[in-house]
């Protein structure tokens, strides 16, 4: 269990046990602000059987990790590398830390950090990507520390609660995250 290509400072990536996960999600998608800066959909409730029919449908291909805090081994949320297009190299990645009041403390930061490893050294990835709201500016600078570089935006992209916000896109390269590394050693 201690692997440290899935081990950072705070946090671990574990492998998902859907029966076992699935309450985590129920508990998290009730909080209508996690739901509103994870998904561009319109906010919604999920039972049980649906969520379970998400996740086995949606799951499938990609690698997908539950993340887990190293202190107390409570399982904070996931992280995931999907939508590969293996002929180029490159991913895009997923995440949500659905305890809020463990928002803004580094763990999303620690866990963007071990998949950016995971992606690069055991996946061979030349590049990984995401797409985040720009009300969601807290995940931003999260992506920042973890060495993702802003590329775009699709002006008034989303629209949450009668407001329009733009859709960021950002991304790292191989060898951008290999001189973060080497900066990070010397």
């Amino acid at each position: 269990m201690n692997n440290p290509i899935f081990t950072g400072q705070l946090v671990r990536l574990i492998a998902m046990n859907l029966e076992e996960d699935l309450k985590l999600f129920e508990e998290w998608n009730v909080d209508s602000e996690y739901q509103r800066l994870l998904d561009a959909g319109a906010a919604n409730r999920y039972n049980l059987k649906l969520t379970k029919e998400f996740f086995e449908k949606e799951i499938e291909g990609m690698h997908a990790f539950m993340i887990q805090k190293l202190d107390d081994d409570r399982k904070i949320g996931m992280i995931d590398l999907g939508g590969f297009n293996w002929q180029v190299g490159s991913a895009w990645v997923g995440i949500g830390i659905g305890v809020r009041e463990l928002w803004g403390k580094g763990y999303g930061t620690d866990a963007m950090r071990i998949i950016l490893r995971y992606g690069f050294t055991t996946l061979n990835l030349n590049r990984i990507q995401l797409d985040v709201f720009s009300i969601n500016q807290r995940g931003i600078s999260s992506y920042e520390k973890a060495g993702f570089k802003y590329e775009g935006r699709l002006n008034g992209n989303l629209l949450k609660a009668g407001v329009r916000y733009d859709e960021v896109f950002m991304g790292i390269l191989r060898r951008e995250w290999e001189q973060l590394q080497t900066a990070t050693v010397n």
